[in-house]
Order: C-alpha cells, then sequence, then structure tokens
C-alpha cells in the first residue's frame, strides 16, 4: 500500500517541535484513530517511551516481541519496568512453535543466515500480531544509525498502518536525562557496554565511538531486522537502501 503523503506531510508539519509527551498521548488515548499500541524491545532506551507510555495510559497496550533468543536480563527487565510503571496490557509475541520446529529445530539459524532467523522470530509473528492495529508507536530515533538519520515523527508502513516515533529528534544525552530526572532504572546490560540489545547470540558490546547499534549483527551488512518501514517500504541495511 502506498504512503498517504498529504496525511504524513499534514501530522509532521502539526507536530513538529511538540513535546514526545504530548505525541505519546494523543497515541495512547487514540487521537490518530483506530487502535493504537506501543512496540517495545525494553532495550537499553525503552523505558522512556514506556513511562511516558504509562502515564498517559497504563492499560494502553504494549506489544513485547520474545523471540525466545533475548537475555535473561532482558526478560527480567521486562517484568520489572511493567511492575514498577504499573503497565497491565503486556502482549508477550512468541514465534510459532510449527515453525520453530520446522525451520530452526536446533536453534542454530541465526550462524547461517540472519535474515531468516529475524524474519521467523520477529518479523513474521508481529506481523501476525498486528492484524486490527491502525497505531503503532516506536521509540526509535534519528541518532541511532544511518538508517534512521532521515526519521520522521509520522510514517505509514506498508499495510498502512501509522506509525509514530514520538522521540525520533532526540538524542542519547537527552534520553538519558529523562532517565535520570524520572528515576527510572537502566537496563542491567548497559553498564557492561551494550547500547542496543537484541537477541542474545546476535548482540555485543558497543565501544567507545561507535554508534549505539554497532552490536547488532556485527561483521555482518545488517543494521535493522526488518520490522521497520520508510515510505511504505522495509528498512534492512544501508546498502539495499542506497540501491533502492
Amino acid at each position: 500500500m502506498q504512503p498517504d503523503r498529504r496525511r504524513l506531510r499534514a501530522l509532521n508539519a502539526f507536530y513538529a517541535g511538540r513535546e514526545a509527551t504530548e505525541i505519546v498521548a494523543h497515541a495512547a488515548t487514540g487521537l490518530f484513530g483506530g487502535r493504537s499500541a506501543l512496540v517495545s524491545s525494553f532495550g537499553a532506551e525503552s523505558v522512556v517511551l514506556l513511562h511516558m507510555w504509562a502515564v498517559a495510559d497504563p492499560e494502553a497496550p504494549v506489544l513485547f516481541v520474545d523471540t525466545e533468543m533475548l537475555f535473561a536480563e532482558t526478560l527480567a527487565y521486562q517484568q520489572e519496568i511493567a511492575a514498577r510503571l504499573g503497565l497491565s496490557n503486556i502482549v508477550r509475541i512468541t514465534p510459532d512453535p510449527a515453525d520453530l520446529a520446522a525451520e530452526d529445530p536446533d536453534g542454530a539459524l541465526h550462524r547461517a543466515d540472519h535474515d531468516a532467523c529475524c524474519g521467523l522470530r520477529k518479523v513474521r509473528p508481529l506481523a501476525r500480531a498486528l492484524t486490527g492495529w491502525d497505531v503503532l508507536v516506536s521509540g526509535r530515533k534519528r541518532y541511532q544509525s544511518d538508517t534512521r538519520a532521515g526519521l520522521d515523527l509520522f510514517e505509514q508502513d506498508g499495510e498502512g498502518r501509522l506509525k509514530v516515533n514520538p522521540l525520533a529528534d532526540w538524542s542519547r544525552d537527552r534520553t538519558l536525562s529523562y532517565m535520570d530526572d524520572h528515576a527510572l532504572p537502566r537496563h542491567p546490560l548497559v553498564a557492561r557496554g551494550f547500547h542496543s540489545l537484541g537477541c542474545a547470540p546476535c548482540t555485543t558490546p558497543v565501544g567507545e565511538g561507535e554508534d549505539p547499534r554497532a552490536g547488532r549483527w556485527r561483521g555482518v551488512d545488517k543494521v535493522e531486522c526488518g520490522i521497520h518501514f520508510i515510505d511504505g517500504r522495509v528498512v534492512r541495511d544501508p546498502g539495499r537502501e542506497n540501491a533502492a
């Protein structure tokens, strides 16, 4: 489906410069029309948007994709944050057991084909779960990687759903300051150098001077799992984007 560019231009112009908390509140309370949900990885910076979402409406849905290969620390952190913020509607999304048995019976698919593993454990389960949702809220930020540098506040995915990125223009310093100001707990792996967290086998610590997502799929020409869209096109890696 082609994006509704007129609507997107209007939304991006109207909300430019407005507070992220206002955008989040409007999404959580259904102002953009249809059913809304926050999609969260409960990763290194997720708590900022989760806090805003909880303030707006703690009963509003949060979609959490559990690939069944996440760090144990991430699973524990998800439980801690949900309890701390009073988020009462966490929708846990997992891979289809039959698909796992057929396509990754020994849990080693990531070693041979990262894209296939992401598709099996994250992209396809989320796509199935999104049926009926009209507005999705994401915590992506422009500073995180080259593929996100042109990120708008409002996008549309390939199915016509509105994608809202309230923190698109936030810096790392602003994000950390918000955590401090609201006494929000950090993901336990951040102290060990993990600044972007995905599945345990495919995530490494980030070195000084590297961008926050450098530890994802290290050594492979891949920086996105495949669930994100810009102008209706899936975003995977810079080479493919530049060639498109």
